[in-house]
């Protein structure tokens, strides 16, 4: 995988080489093994170290930034919406089928090197998990997470739910809030 040694005197950088990560690899595959969960404050890039944990928002904002700080303009953040179903995650399987849905569209981020992707939300996770079901995808820059994404986001489900059921976009918002709780819960 691509790599480069972390030099720069960044405020991510500083985190990472802190915790004696020297080089993106090694940061990548620190972030991926960080818990998933809600961040207290994703506006501020280091609440992946604060809270222990993130995002696919803030923990691939805070690779870009990294990326950023030491001059590696190739590491691009992308948000993609795609067909969250159960077949991606069985957690969210009850929920689904509570609002007699066969998907929703959610947004993810993830990272594009040239011209591979990669997906540093688990350890387990891979861009291959959701290619296919990709509705759409953007570029964004690392302080877009907050409110680029959720407009872009709400944008496409206000369309989406014109053509594909009865819910407002209030209504879908909490069914995804709902899926969100669901996949932040531990595998028993």
């Amino acid at each position: 995988m691509y790599n480069f040694k972390i030099e720069s005197s960044g405020i991510i950088s500083k985190e990472f080489l802190e915790l004696n990560i020297l080089d993106f690899n090694s940061a990548c595959r620190f972030v991926a093994e960080l818990p998933y969960k809600r961040n207290s404050n994703k506006n501020n890039l280091t609440c992946i170290f604060e809270d222990f944990g993130g995002t696919c928002s803030t923990k691939h904002a805070a690779l870009r930034k990294l990326a950023l700080e030491n001059n590696q303009e190739n590491v691009k953040l992308i948000l993609g919406i795609f067909e969250m179903d159960s077949n991606y995650t069985s957690k969210i399987k009850s929920t689904l089928y509570k609002h007699n849905l066969r998907y929703i569209p959610e947004a993810h981020n993830y990272l594009k090197i040239d011209s591979e992707y990669f997906d540093f939300t688990q350890p387990n996770a891979k861009y291959s998990d959701f290619k296919s079901k990709i509705l759409v995808e953007t570029e964004i820059e690392f302080d877009e997470i907050a409110s680029k994404k959720i407009e872009i986001h709400r944008n496409f489900l206000q369309e989406w739910i014109k053509e594909n059921n009865d819910y407002n976009l209030e209504e879908i918002w909490e069914i995804r809030e709902k899926c969100i709780q669901d996949l932040q819960k531990n595998d028993d």
